[in-house]
């Protein structure tokens, strides 16, 4: 078994020495005698037998040595603060892991800033995000799977808060016959063409949303992957509207409509699966998402 040769309070008596320009200084800001300063250092090189300090004058330079492990030892200083302020954050009851589910359908420009807003106050704690679709959200709410969930559909018993319109918007390549035809299109003129889907991300997939009458389905697990299919000449895709804006506004790509339904407009909601357990970090991160919530939309 390994039996490091060094402590941790001399790698900090080292990297104090270093930071404050000498023993004396180092001694001052740590409260401790100069003499034992001088004693813990020596005694580490002494036992690494490496030169990591010279002293020239009245002051202390690193040698390359010394430069090469004082860089390795902040590193390792700061992952045991980590570790400390971690056993107190889960004394606190401060998750040491977060969950947040997001619909894939839901604008990740929305959920930046909250990021940004979140990880200074985070203390630690992991954030572990996963893309859901359709049966796969609401899994992660019945099933707890996850601290925060955010779907375009609350299920029974279960409380959830708005947080932005979605549009989908039925699209296709311009020189697709879809878009060369008359509009709008007749259900059953829409079911002789290839249909791209977004797959369901539940283990026990459950297709009871959308329309699924084309015969030929092609099923990709990513809105981007859809959009790079219809690019190319492929099918016909219901996105959301954000994401295919600039290819709409471009000519890359055509909205077109179909009898009885020329967009789908959906709600996405804010759901914590377990709202009577949920610790300060989930508090806070629900907070956040909802204070960057886009009212406006609603």
């Amino acid at each position: 078994m390994f039996r490091p040769k060094t402590t941790l309070e001399q790698w900090r008596i080292l990297q104090a020495v270093v930071d404050h320009g000498g023993y004396a200084q180092a001694a001052a800001a740590l409260n401790k005698s100069q003499s034992s300063l001088n004693h813990a250092v020596a005694k580490m090189q002494a036992m690494l037998d490496v030169e990591l300090l010279e002293v020239k004058g009245r002051k202390a330079f690193l040698t390359e040595a010394g430069e090469v492990m004082l860089r390795r030892s902040r590193d390792l200083t700061q992952t045991v603060e980590s570790l400390e302020q971690l056993a107190i954050n889960i004394n606190q009851d401060w998750e040491p892991e977060i969950t947040l589910a997001i619909d894939l359908a839901y604008p990740r420009e929305l959920l930046f800033p909250v990021l940004e807003s979140f990880l200074p106050d985070s203390r630690g704690s992991r954030l572990r995000i996963i893309d859901t679709v359709l049966t796969g959200s609401l899994d992660a709410i019945t099933e707890k799977q996850a601290d925060l969930v955010i779907h375009v559909e609350i299920p029974k018993g279960f409380l959830g808060e708005p947080l932005t319109s979605i549009k989908f918007v039925l699209v296709c390549h311009p020189e697709h016959p879809l878009a060369i035809g008359a509009q709008p299109i007749p259900p059953q003129t829409l079911a002789q063409h290839t249909q791209i889907v977004i797959a369901d991300t539940s283990s026990r997939p459950n297709e009871k949303q959308g329309w699924l009458k084309s015969e030929n389905r092609w099923t990709v697990s990513q809105f981007d992957t859809a959009i790079d299919l219809l690019l190319r000449k492929f099918g016909f895709c219901w996105i959301p509207e954000h994401k295919v804006k600039s290819h709409i506004r471009d000519g890359s790509l055509k909205q077109i409509t179909v009898e009885g339904s020329q967009f789908k407009l959906m709600t996405a909601f804010l759901i914590c699966p377990q709202a009577q357990k949920k610790g300060p970090g989930v508090t806070l991160l629900e907070s956040l998402i909802l204070q960057h919530r886009d009212v406006e939309l609603l």
